[in-house]
């Protein structure tokens, strides 16, 4: 046992003259010093100090789902949570959860020069408003009612006017715009997605972000962009974007929603070309809240929900949200630059289950080329569809080859030397002449788990391609379950390095998903009282995924039609325990969720909706109460929030102050 350290008057003199001096408190420091001023060598016992708290984890309660007993709470962001931070002493501090908007799309916002812009505002190639002239005399600029991927992110240096405290941005991007004003005319993947950056001041005391400036992001440079779905943050700190549903190059001469977009964008139906949409845009945002974006041509041409990048700056598992969708994941060539690489499919092994707590399926990889993005985009300006391939609806025999893609079974033929533009550009295509396993339905969002090195992926429905027998089923791919689950699923893949690729060459990659297996399923129930024909008190349809390391907490987004009202959750792998967070507005789709561990010290959660009041077969028992209290909330429904979830009596925070 060592013996208790002791300091005399003057030694202790001595001590402090020649060690730095750290903050102590004024009681303790003064009372020592001048204790030394007596002359003699009293013996001083110094306190114990205690070291602070240290953060230990976190906790959500579990909001009830709303009900008519209180329709408001239906028909508006109800948020009935309280998030428990935990720390080593075992003390703890309660954030009472609220929701807080920037803006509705349709509010007019600050630009940041004077002026005032539309938020969810349409712009065409030139950047001119996008006007919605279907009631007359009525006539006003289109914006949209579907707010969804958003990036929280901080810049070196970032100034702009206005800002009080710290400049912090978020990038959100805003997918369609469901009807015109008259309520009649669909406009569903008919105007060019705008995508802008907002400008936060963040209150240094609390916390609280406040919205400053809203900048259009110009993107004529990338030839606008198409149907921007979720969204992540890359490790160096730029928003990736997406596009999904990519539209069919083969059929476009007759798609009336692809000629109206070109309409739109262009003036004129004819000049957009497919093969220019359906990739990865990413946004650099400056630090005067401006950006410039670039769209990544080299990652596939495919219904690209995110992606996810890895800690190593340069693999980037992707969310493919079709029927007869895959594994995708890309490897760069360079950290942090996705200008080029290698793209690969997976193929499933036996044993797939959507059972949580059966065993994983193994994946194997496919690749499908190596490409830069410069090329690609020169080949998707070049090329016409039947330069890469044919493409046929029946068996014309030999040289060609049975695929399903897209739910439909079609027979392709390789053009001679054409391997990399289909890779590329007809990717759904190509990957299944090469024997992936697209049989997936509605892939969803992607995350990764970087301590476990897990990656988690949301399938919002398991049927058609999924389900033996179905038509869109492909027989030995992998990817077959013998009953239909609507409500979903989110899969979990482990991560490894080490994996070579179908020609036995080794994948540059420590972060390749090895295998798959269900980690939450919902549940496919009879209709109840309500109307909901998904368990309430489990997941439904899972969409956006999010997972923070710090909290070890993976966050769910619903986009269902089996929820009468949609939630965002929040799962701890750790625990287990699964917490209904918020609720969105009935007929709504939870989107735009984002979670930052920490911000200049604060903790966010952002959070947007997309299209409340959407009603369906399911709302029937809600939709008289309900409809009119949503138009009365969100501009006769045209309108949707853009916020975050704030916290009592401060924004949340991890650590102790």
């Amino acid at each position: 046992m060592k013996p208790v350290a002791t300091l005399s008057r003057r030694r202790a003199l001595q001590f402090f003259a020649g060690a730095p001096m750290l903050p102590l408190s004024s009681t303790f420091a003064g009372s020592l010093l001048l204790a030394g001023c007596g002359g003699g060598d009293d013996v001083i016992t110094p306190p114990v100090v205690t070291p602070a708290a240290s953060y230990s984890g976190v906790s959500f309660s579990s909001m009830p789902a709303p009900t008519l007993a209180n329709p408001a709470a239906m028909a508006t962001t109800s948020v009935g949570s309280v998030m428990t931070v935990n720390y080593s002493d075992s003390s703890t501090v309660d954030f009472k959860l609220a929701y807080q908007p920037f803006f509705v799309t349709g509010d007019m916002v600050s630009d940041g020069k004077g002026g005032q812009v539309l938020a969810g505002g349409y712009f065409d190639i030139d950047n001119n408003k996008i006007i919605d002239k279907t009631v007359a005399g009525k006539e006003r600029q289109y914006f949209s009612d579907s707010p969804d991927g958003t990036s929280l992110l901080s810049v070196p240096g970032a100034k702009v006017d206005g800002v009080k405290g710290n400049p912090v941005f978020a990038v959100v991007q805003f997918e369609y715009t469901s009807c015109a004003q008259d309520g009649k005319t669909d406009m569903y993947g008919k105007l060019p997605s705008p995508i802008a950056v907002l400008t936060l001041d963040q209150d240094v005391k609390t916390g609280k972000l406040s919205l400053v400036k809203y900048h259009n992001v110009d993107t004529s440079k990338v030839h606008g962009l198409w149907i921007t779905c979720g969204a992540s943050l890359s490790p160096w700190g730029t928003h990736l974007s997406s596009e999904e549903y990519e539209p069919d190059a083969f059929a476009i001469a007759g798609s009336a929603q692809f000629k109206a977009y070109s309409q739109n964008l262009y003036g004129d139906e004819t000049k957009a070309n497919p093969y220019h949409y359906g990739h990865m845009p990413e946004v650099t945002v400056n630090p005067d809240g401006t950006a410039a974006i670039k769209k990544h041509f080299c990652l596939g041409r495919i219904s690209h929900e995110l992606v996810q990048v890895m800690p190593d700056n340069r693999t980037v598992f992707m969310g493919d949200d079709a029927t007869n969708s895959g594994y995708f994941v890309f490897v760069a060539d360079n950290e942090k630059d996705l200008s080029s690489g290698t793209l690969y499919v997976a193929k499933v092994g036996a044993g797939f289950s959507i059972v949580p707590g059966d065993a994983p399926a193994a994946l194997t990889w496919i690749k499908l080329g190596s490409a830069t993005s410069a090329e690609i985009e020169n080949l998707a300006t070049t090329l016409k569809p039947t330069d890469i391939m044919t493409v046929s609806k029946t068996d014309l025999g030999a040289g060609y080859t049975k695929i399903v893609a897209n739910g439909k079974t079609e027979w392709i033929k390789l053009n001679s030397g054409m391997e990399k533009a289909a890779a590329f550009l007809e990717t759904h295509r190509y990957a299944a002449y090469k024997g992936a396993s697209l049989g997936f339905t509605k892939m969803e969002g992607t995350t990764v788990n970087i301590k476990d090195k897990i990656a988690y992926s949301a399938l919002q429905n398991i049927q058609a391609s999924m389900v033996a027998g179905d038509k869109a089923n492909v027989p030995g791919n992998g990817v077959s379950v013998p009953k239909a689950l609507v409500a979903g699923a989110v899969m979990a893949l482990n991560l490894k390095g080490g994996q070579k690729d179908d020609k036995g060459t080794a994948i540059n990659s420590e972060w390749m998903p090895v295998d798959t297996k269900a980690l939450l399923a919902g549940e496919d129930i009879m209709a109840d009282a309500l109307g909901n024909t998904a368990n309430p008190n489990k997941i439904a349809n899972p969409d956006n995924l999010k997972f923070s390391e710090k909290m070890r907490t993976l966050f769910i987004g619903e986009d269902s039609s089996q929820h009468v009202n949609n939630f965002l959750w929040a799962y701890n792998i750790d625990t287990k325990a699964l917490s209904r967070i918020m609720s969105i507005p009935a007929g709504g789709e939870s989107t735009g969720l984002h979670a930052v561990d920490e911000l200049n010290g604060w903790t966010y959660i952002m959070s947007n909706f997309q299209h409340a009041g959407d009603w369906g077969g399911i709302h029937s028992v809600v939709k008289t109460t309900l409809d009119p209290l949503i138009n009365a909330n969100y501009k006769d429904k045209f309108g949707a929030a853009v916020g975050y979830l704030t916290g009592e009596p401060t924004q949340m925070k991890l650590n102790k102050a």
